[in-house]
């Protein structure tokens, strides 16, 4: 996803990881824990579930995800762009859970990025004081371009980036 005009502005306040732009993304379907070979089995429906051109968009707000009473995501909701966004999600959702043999998700789809994570360990009050930096976010200015999808996995040395691209194919192709 390439993400322009973003600016977490104030710095975020303690216990709280900021993405780097790399790591930025829109997740179509979350697999969870499985195997290599599950998730490449996913990865084979790809091509036949999404078919969609790029998505181009803005963002609305900054919103806590995860258990309401100890959040640990902080997510750039999508405005501009949710409708295909949405659909793309819901299209292929299904389908490539059950090509990896992962749990079925039946939530609506959501579409958004997400920015920063808390981490496990801040106590109550670095939540709160996390979660009032997302939403003090301005994102007035910010614009994304969907134009791939890509299987991620953990990056290798997560102190620099969290996450790596396995296979990436560009929309509309």
């Amino acid at each position: 996803m390439q993400v322009e005009g973003l600016r977490l502005v104030p710095e975020p306040p303690p216990r709280v990881r900021v993405f780097p732009n790399a790591d930025l993304h829109c997740t179509l379907s979350f697999l969870g824990s499985v195997t290599e070979a599950d998730a490449r089995s996913a990865w084979s429906c790809v091509p036949d579930l999404v078919r969609s051109e790029a998505v181009a968009g803005s963002f609305d707000e900054v919103r806590p995800l995860g258990n309401p009473r100890k959040p640990s995501a902080l997510s750039a909701m999508v405005g501009e762009g949710r409708e295909p966004l949405s659909a793309m999600i819901a299209r292929a959702r299904t389908a490539l859970l059950e090509a990896a043999g992962a749990p079925p998700d039946d939530r609506p789809p959501l579409p958004h990025m997400t920015l920063a994570r808390i981490q496990r360990r801040a106590s109550s009050g670095e939540r709160k004081a996390a979660v009032r930096w997302a939403q003090s976010l301005e994102l007035g200015d910010t614009s994304f371009l969907a134009s791939s999808v890509a299987l991620y996995t953990w990056a290798d040395d997560r102190r620099e980036r969290l996450f790596q691209i396995v296979e990436q194919r560009a929309l509309g192709s």
